[in-house]
């Protein structure tokens, strides 16, 4: 029985992947010398795996997304130099981001034009292949039928899909040739709901593709696969499933049974999640699926049930977390750990294995604590508030906002930091936060904001900062993960009761609303995702969780209200990243998370409710959406020029919305021309009286010159349209 481990995180101890990459950007360092850079942080990476485990693949590394490298690769686009590379990512040719299934990683959306001709244009894992000492090791790959799934294609599925395998084809004749003997190919997609159809071509395909003297060893993830018996026809070396989320895999199997020939890939130790492993309990599974599978020892590899790299590097880094804590989690160095320490304690060497897992089965676990029922806003109320808040705000048509950040420079973050360690008073702290929030005050003002925020200085982020105030919480000194490109975060991680015992976000709100005659917005995150950005640990189900965590936020939503506060922003951009990638189980999943969204804004009528989300794919969960207890919806459009507005116009929706007019991801400020674009489209499907205007999402990694001029042109055109429909326009497109 032999070890199997992929897609341990790139980022470095120290995230030295974002401080080179960013330091090219700024013109620091030379592109030879990122290039050195990245393959030196290459190499320690492929170390780690090394230390611990007998399999692994090489060739997993990318500049800034893996899924635009496969679109590089068969010739969608071309990018000679790094310059243009990265202009796909964050420059005017930046392409539309998404979620990677159900995850919180954003990737690159390729868009496979009608009559795309794939060629082998750059054969990228000849590079780590060339570069690398470990020559038996296979080279990764993510597989055709994943990359087409998660692409925009313009052209007919079936035919592209032919097509793109062809290619494939052409790739593995050149691997074999350059002395590659086998191959590590990533395709979750095939745990999606794939029809009949589909299944047929995959099969056909794939057969003409894969050679016999090619070993490729298929990894699947995030799910379990239905069509397990047709995936056998395929001369695959290795069967990778995920049974930690895909816990149908073992009944598949049960029905299947496992083929001559074949290794079997097992998923058992958890790569989405950080709590520790019960080493015994996974040998016990280890041993349930061996039976079921009717297969021997040396057919199975242990393996982590989805990509390392969900998870931080290494607990090494954690100095002041305590030992109660740390005892009950494994970050991504110590799954590998976890994994070598599986086939011993199957052997029967356990001494370790129950040291490690001590704590885990001395924890004990959480009761939640009660929750209260609440209901879905119903569009025959929303036009009863429409009234109420126009009497309250006494907004003008297309009120200009923005989602809640602003720009974060070195002296916030120092001062921030400064006061985490220690090293400045609380009075100081507090004194030099109000200072920022009165000066950004007068400068929406200045610039003719119509609803102001606080610009969030003292978070720092959208989920830890909230993990850090409540109650049942960890978080974490150097857990960072990759959200995209270079863009990284801490997830809290949920270890007990949570609880709300002192104001949230109070002070630094209501602070800014003293200081205008304009409403000021209460912006706080919402339950789901805190969650589906943060890791939960305890045993219990988690909905559960989430209808605490939405009590909490709703008591600091009532102390708002209760405080002046007119309008409250609950932001929700992972509720769909957050459900099943089956179908079959999001009825269950969104019934819970509407619920706790709903609980959240539990508020009186007068109260204008607002949601933010952000690059989610709409038209699978529009109908969910209007079950939604809010007034203002603020999405993401600028980077597709409004496309997604009309899956809002096909479904009914007629509260307000807020179209995204500032592709914030780019390097770029605002342009007029899609802003307009953008509104005219609005405009078309939704009246006049439901548009707000505001950049797609949070300021924060901003400067303030393009953050001061984007916002200016955006209130410029705002007040352009409304002298239009005051001299009586119909403003029609």
């Amino acid at each position: 029985m032999k070890t199997y481990a992929y897609g341990f995180p790139r980022l470095g101890k120290k995230r030295e992947f974002k401080s080179a990459i960013e330091d090219y950007w700024k013109g620091n360092i030379s592109e030879d010398k990122l290039i050195s850079w990245m393959f030196r942080l290459e190499k320690q990476r492929l170390s780690e795996y090394k230390k611990y485990v007998d399999l692994f693949p090489k060739g997993e590394f990318t500049f800034y997304d893996n899924m635009f490298d496969m679109a590089l690769m068969f010739g969608v686009y071309k990018a000679k130099g790094l310059n243009r590379y990265f202009s796909f990512g964050r420059g005017r040719n930046a392409l539309e981001m998404k979620k990677y299934f159900n995850t919180n990683y954003h990737y690159l959306v390729p868009v496979i034009k009608k009559g795309q001709k794939f060629r082998v244009a750059w054969n990228k894992p000849l590079v780590y292949h060339e570069k690398s000492s470990q020559k038996r090791k296979p080279v990764a790959i993510m597989g055709p039928y994943t990359f087409l799934k998660l692409s925009r294609v313009e052209g007919s599925f079936d035919k592209t899909f032919n097509e793109l395998c062809a290619a494939y084809k052409k790739l593995f004749v050149q691997f074999e040739k350059a002395g590659i003997t086998s191959v590590h190919m990533e395709d979750p997609a095939f745990c999606l709901d794939v029809t009949a159809k589909e299944i047929k071509a995959i099969v056909k395909n794939y057969k003409k593709m894969i050679s016999r003297d090619l070993e490729v060893n298929l990894i699947t993830y995030y799910d379990s696969v239905d069509f397990l018996k047709e995936l056998y026809k395929i001369p695959f070396a290795a069967i990778g499933l995920d049974f930690v989320s895909g816990e149908s895999n073992i009944a598949n199997l049960e029905k299947t049974g496992f083929p001559e020939g074949m290794n079997l890939v097992c998923g058992i130790v958890d790569g989405r999640n950080v709590g520790r492993s019960d080493i015994m309990a996974k040998v016990r599974l280890l041993k349930r699926i061996k039976k079921t599978a009717r297969i021997n020892d040396d057919r199975i590899y242990v393996s982590n049930s989805a990509p390392l790299f969900h998870l931080p590097i290494s607990l090494d880094n954690e100095t002041n977390m305590s030992a109660k804590h740390k005892n009950i989690l494994s970050f991504a160095k110590e799954r590998l750990y976890e994994l070598g320490l599986i086939p011993k304690a199957y052997s029967g060497d356990t001494k370790e294995a129950e040291l490690w897992s001590k704590a885990v089965k001395e924890s004990q676990p959480v009761k939640p604590g009660k929750v209260f029922d609440t209901v879905s806003l119903k569009e025959s109320v929303y036009s009863r508030r429409k009234k109420v808040h126009q009497e309250e705000l006494d907004l003008p048509f297309f009120p200009t906002t923005t989602i809640g950040s602003f720009p974060q420079d070195s002296e916030v973050r120092k001062m921030r930091l400064d006061y985490r360690k220690g090293r400045l008073s609380k009075t100081k702290y507090k004194s030099f936060i109000g200072g920022r929030i009165k000066d950004l005050v007068k400068k929406e003002e200045e610039i003719g904001l119509d609803v102001l925020v606080h610009g969030e200085f003292e978070r720092t982020d959208m989920v830890e900062f909230f993990a850090q105030k409540l109650d049942g919480f960890v978080t974490t000194e150097s857990g960072w993960i990759i959200s995209y490109g270079t863009r990284v975060y801490r997830p809290p991680i949920v270890v007990d009761k949570i609880g709300r015992t002192k104001p949230l976000t109070a002070g630094e709100i209501t602070h800014a609303d003293h200081l205008t005659h304009k409403p000021v917005k209460g912006i706080f995150t919402g339950p789901v995702t805190i969650l589906a950005w943060g890791f939960c640990v305890r045993t219990d189900p988690i909905y559960k969780v989430a209808f605490e965590l939405a009590k909490a936020l709703n008591e600091e939503a009532k102390d708002l209200v209760k405080k002046g506060i007119k309008i409250i922003q609950v932001d929700e951009p992972a509720i769909k990243e957050f459900s099943p990638i089956k179908k079959r189980m999001k009825k269950a999943y969104f019934g819970w998370a509407i619920r706790s969204f709903n609980m959240v804004t539990k508020l009186p009528e007068r109260v204008q409710i607002h949601t933010h989300m952000c690059y989610s794919e709409f038209a699978e969960i529009i109908d969910w959406i209007l079950k939604m207890n809010f007034d203002v919806i603020t999405i993401e459009t600028a980077r597709e020029k409004g496309k997604v507005l009309e899956t809002f116009f096909r479904a009914g929706f007629k509260r307000d919305i807020g179209p995204g007019l500032w592709d914030i991801h780019s390097k770029y400020p605002a342009e007029e021309r899609t802003i307009k674009t953008i509104l005219n489209k609005s405009i078309k499907f939704f009246g006049p009286e439901h548009i707000w205007m505001n950049p797609d999402c949070g300021l924060k990694t901003r400067n303030w010159e393009e953050t001061e001029l984007s916002l200016e042109r955006i209130v410029k055109i705002a007040k352009q349209y409304r002298k239009r429909l005051l001299k009586g326009s119909s403003l029609k497109i």
